[in-house]
């Protein structure tokens, strides 16, 4: 049953509205003072997009690396800032093209960590820290594949010449849902919730009664629903701006971190569309269904499916971002190659909406290691490497009117989990596993995927769902 919502305001300039018509005057107003984001983040506004960004030619350090000696003379380097699950699938992916790579993490044993030639524990966000990781390895290519990293250091790497992907400023851009927002909406016209920055309670009351009720707080510098509310009155607002200071990331910095209010969307459900930007230009795959509890995934599955249009809708949204990205990546010298994953809502009216964008490989997207002629991953790491990316590698592999799915293992306990009965798992045809091998688990922790193809949907669902629960999981 849906929840008693009522219908979103379209954000896009020129979308018909059905209510609260003088909030979004208001709203749509450039010249909104207590929103405006701070001159030095938007310096110069951005350049406009050319018509055919996606053919705008690489820069030519960055075209032809050399592959096949990781440990000869003269060896293209990848340095990953972060070695979870997803670096692990795109480090072998980078290996198997003859780069050397090095993974990152906060500690030692993460998954990536355990197939790169090399690894190093740091704390990631100290600037020291990084840039003396910097100056050690000395990568070619540096790809974070986490929020917590020191961007200054992170720019300066890339004014230094390392290639940084998809580039210093996407990355920072992504990070601040302030500055993804603004560029999103007010720069590109994609459709979004209605939505206020605050920079202090006060602020935060005043956008909350602009927007409207109910409404989602969430810190402008977090992800993965930390610090994030969902409010219903104003006698909440005070309890959403604590948990955005509190329950955020990196909250432990001390400072006052900024907050998006945005009305709360009758959500339908949620989409990712993958898009891959190469130095062939922009290309989209098939757009990808899931299933989250409290803010993280779950399950997904692709094709998602969809009514008559709505994937192109879809597909036409995420290459639009994605474009305004990468002119912003281009316009400082950068490439803005990579895997982009972009967040979509679907409302109850069929509308499609924009919320963000994840500028590298997505969870929901591990199903692509079953569903497409190249995974995310094997993307990711051509893409990074100047290889040229076409409509034929983001493909579907499954047979025509077929599904895959992804069923994410989530374990609970404290200690090592180790994994048995894992041929029972896999007796049934078109069904496929991914152990992470994490070193442990402290209360709850994504440890494995399950994978499937099946006839539709449901069957694909159901077929990775006992994928996992034939699994035995002991947690010591």
């Amino acid at each position: 049953m849906k929840p008693d919502i009522p219908p979103v305001i379209l954000a896009a300039r020129g979308t018909p509205l059905t209510r609260h018509t003088e909030i979004i005057a208001s709203w749509q107003n450039v010249g909104m003072t207590e929103n405006a984001v701070n001159t030095a983040v938007t310096s110069a506004s951005s350049p406009a997009i050319p018509a055919e960004t996606s053919a705008v030619p690489p820069a030519t350090r960055t075209a032809n690396r050399p592959l096949g000696t990781p440990l000869g003379k003269h060896p293209t380097r990848v340095l990953f800032l972060g070695a979870g699950e997803l670096g692990k699938e795109v480090t072998l992916e980078l290996m198997r093209l003859g780069a050397w790579v090095c993974a990152a993490d906060s500690y030692a044993g993460a998954p990536a960590q355990q197939v790169a030639h090399e690894y190093r524990a740091l704390d990631m966000a100290n600037a020291a820290e990084l840039q003396a990781l910097f100056d050690e390895i000395k990568p070619d290519i540096i790809v974070p594949e986490v929020e917590a990293i020191a961007t200054d250091v992170l720019a300066g790497a890339a004014a230094a010449g390392a290639q940084v992907v998809p580039s210093a400023e996407i990355a920072a851009i992504c990070m601040d849902r302030e500055r993804l927002r603004v560029l999103a909406h007010e720069e590109l016209g994609l459709p979004t919730t209605p939505y206020r920055f605050a920079g202090s309670l006060e602020e935060l009351h005043a956008g909350a009664s602009e927007v409207g009720y109910p409404c989602v707080v969430k810190p402008v510098m977090s992800s993965s629903g930390h610090g994030q509310s969902v409010v219903r009155s104003a006698d909440a607002i005070d309890a959403a701006w604590t948990e955005a200071q509190e329950g955020r990331r990196a909250a432990d910095e001390g400072d006052v971190s900024r907050v998006i209010v945005e009305a709360l969307a009758p959500l339908e459900r949620e989409l990712t569309v993958l898009t891959v930007s190469s130095s062939a230009g922009i290309v989209t795959c098939a757009p990808i269904g899931q299933r989250q509890e409290s803010g993280d995934y779950r399950e997904s599955w692709q094709p998602a499916t969809e009514p008559d249009g709505e994937a192109e809708r879809a597909r036409d949204i995420a290459r639009t971002a994605v474009e305004g990205l990468v002119a912003k990546a281009q316009a400082t010298g950068e490439t803005g190659w990579g895997v982009f994953g972009v967040e979509l809502f679907v409302l109850t009216d069929g509308s499609i909406l924009f919320n963000e964008v994840s500028p590298r490989p997505h969870d929901t997207g591990m199903v692509t290691m079953t569903s497409q002629r190249l995974s995310e991953f094997a993307l990711h790491a051509r893409a990074i490497l100047g290889l040229p990316i076409t409509p034929e590698h983001v493909a579907l592999t499954i047979p025509a009117g077929s599904v895959a799915a992804s069923h994410a293992i989530v374990v609970a306990g404290d200690g090592e989990a180790e994994f048995t009965d894992v041929a029972a798992a896999l007796a049934g045809p078109g069904t496929d596993l991914r152990i992470f091998a994490k070193p442990e688990v402290h209360g709850h922790r994504r440890m494995a995927v399950a994978l499937a193809v099946g006839e539709s949907e449901a069957d694909a669902r159901a077929k990775a769902g006992r994928v996992a629960d034939a699994l035995t999981i002991t947690v010591e």
